[in-house]
């Protein structure tokens, strides 16, 4: 079984936040893999390119990078860029296709060469590494997560009500579950954790305490 905790879960479940913690609390290098797509997403954006330009020599050409904990994409550092709710959309888009995920699947794996990593996604469990020792779904409502995006600056537009967010993250859902290659799902032996009403270090507390058995 491969050393790595996968942590996975719909948009706005609180899946960074803890995971950035959990890693921190046991000492491990944390992942977050749904960057990547985003800076497939950007780079396109950064050439004025549509997904559907996107070429297998785009991906060849494209260099990514994790530099001191900063992911580079072409040498540069895109930082808060691709935390935008247009970036997020594309990568929602790049990720639904094949081409894409193959040329990232050994990007990922690669990471966990190096010992125990905390990685995060939408199927890390199921797909990336369907052998982690530890798995993690992190869910939560829909009106939770709505309203934990909404604090999150940058994320959704200045004037966006909960309601539009709460609809944005709904189609969200329903398009990262019912696509065709690697949809979102728990993974049968992933550990379910519904965030609504636990705090993010009542969360990493629960979480450490099952990779320690392993670990």
């Amino acid at each position: 079984m491969s050393t790595v905790v996968a942590i996975d879960g719909p948009a706005g479940a609180g899946k960074s936040t803890v995971a950035k913690l959990l890693a921190d609390k046991l000492g491990i290098t944390y992942v977050n893999t749904g960057s990547l797509y985003r800076a497939v997403a950007w780079a396109l954006d950064q050439q004025n390119l549509a997904v559907e330009e996107l070429t297998a020599d785009f991906l060849e050409k494209l260099s990514l990078e994790y530099v001191n904990g900063s992911l580079l994409v072409n040498g540069n550092d895109p930082g808060a860029a691709l935390r935008t709710a247009e970036i997020a959309a594309g990568a929602s888009k790049v990720s639904k296709l094949q081409i894409v995920r193959d040329h990232l699947l050994p990007v990922q794996r690669e990471a966990a060469r190096r010992g125990w990593i905390v990685m995060e996604g939408r199927d890390i469990g199921t797909v990336i590494f369907p052998d982690a020792k530890c798995k993690f779904f992190i869910t939560a409502s829909l009106e939770a997560r709505a309203k934990r995006r909404l604090a999150q600056q940058g994320e959704v537009s200045g004037n966006a009500t909960l309601e539009d967010v709460m609809r944005d993250i709904a189609a969200r859902d329903e398009q990262d579950s019912k696509r065709e290659i690697a949809p979102l799902k728990a993974a049968e032996d992933a550990v379910v954790i519904d965030t609504g009403d636990m705090t993010p270090d009542q969360v990493v507390d629960a979480m450490a305490a099952e990779v320690l058995k392993v670990m």
